[in-house]
């Protein structure tokens, strides 16, 4: 399944920069989507990996905040570049005469950017809190990588503050990017549904559908094991959780903008 996930997004990243008619704001989130894809699977998965082969089930202090602050990192950059897709089709749907206008270059480096940055404080953010606890000594983890859920429950002397540290990032990487992505939606449905020929509707539908898949699956298993863990004491679901949002969706996102997108088939094709 690792391998499957490297081999897929690095396609999807060898095919957008290889073919011209890809150069578009689009593929260029796309491509960076992969990108986080690729390193935020690999923050966990060959350390599970040399785990299972060697029966060990330990991590060192200094590498469970390294996995934790990397995990968060690129977590958070796949909300915010689906947010960033999602605005992207918004402006090519609903004002495609000023689409070059509005999504220049600039601004979409910029959106990257911004979703770097804000994703790195936030893993600053998780380390500032871990990193105050003293007692950060010879702890169980009930999951297979150091899930920043689970240690703020485990460092925070207090399961109010845990709490609210939690329903903090929630919001913020959670909430706020799928009421981003659902305004963006509503908004593509309404012009979509003015649009007087059928076959326009279902070119316009098709751009989305893909994506849609993709924001379903990820924030659908996230936000239920990062959420979930503060009203449930469930490892067993909480790995399963994780497994799903952590292995198997950047697994799947290649295979569904593969399967669903003609430009990125014909695209390989030359590849």
């Amino acid at each position: 399944m690792y391998l499957v996930t490297i081999l897929g997004n690095l396609l999807i990243i060898l095919a957008v920069s290889s073919d011209f008619h890809l150069h578009t704001p689009m593929y260029f989130f796309l491509s960076n989507l992969s990108f986080a894809d690729i390193c935020f699977t690999s923050t966990m998965v060959p350390k599970m990996i040399v785990d299972i082969h060697t029966h060990s089930r330990v991590i060192s202090y200094v590498g469970c905040l390294t996995q934790m602050s990397v995990f968060s990192i690129f977590g958070n950059m796949d909300n915010m570049l689906l947010t960033n897709m999602a605005y992207d089709r918004f402006v090519a749907i609903c004002h495609p005469l000023h689409y070059s206008t509005i999504m220049n270059p600039c601004l979409c480096v910029f959106l990257v950017l911004v979703s770097f940055v804000v994703s790195f404080l936030d893993s600053q953010l998780h380390n500032l809190i871990v990193l105050q606890s003293t007692h950060f000594k010879h702890m169980e983890i009930s999951n297979f990588f150091c899930e920043p859920s689970q240690l703020l429950n485990l460092t925070c002397s207090k399961t109010f503050n845990s709490n609210i540290v939690m329903y903090f990032i929630g919001a913020i990487f959670g909430l706020f990017p799928i009421l981003a992505i659902l305004f963006s939606y509503y908004k593509i449905v309404s012009s979509i549904l003015r649009v007087p020929f059928s076959g326009g509707k279902y070119k316009a539908f098709s751009t989305c559908g893909s994506h849609l898949s993709v924001v379903c699956l990820f924030y659908g298993t996230a936000i239920a094991v990062y959420l979930g863990s503060a009203f449930s004491s469930s490892p067993r679901k909480d790995v399963v959780a994780s497994v799903m949002y952590t292995v198997v969706t950047p697994m799947l996102n290649p295979f569904i903008y593969i399967l669903r997108n003609r430009d990125i088939k014909s695209a390989l094709w030359r590849l």
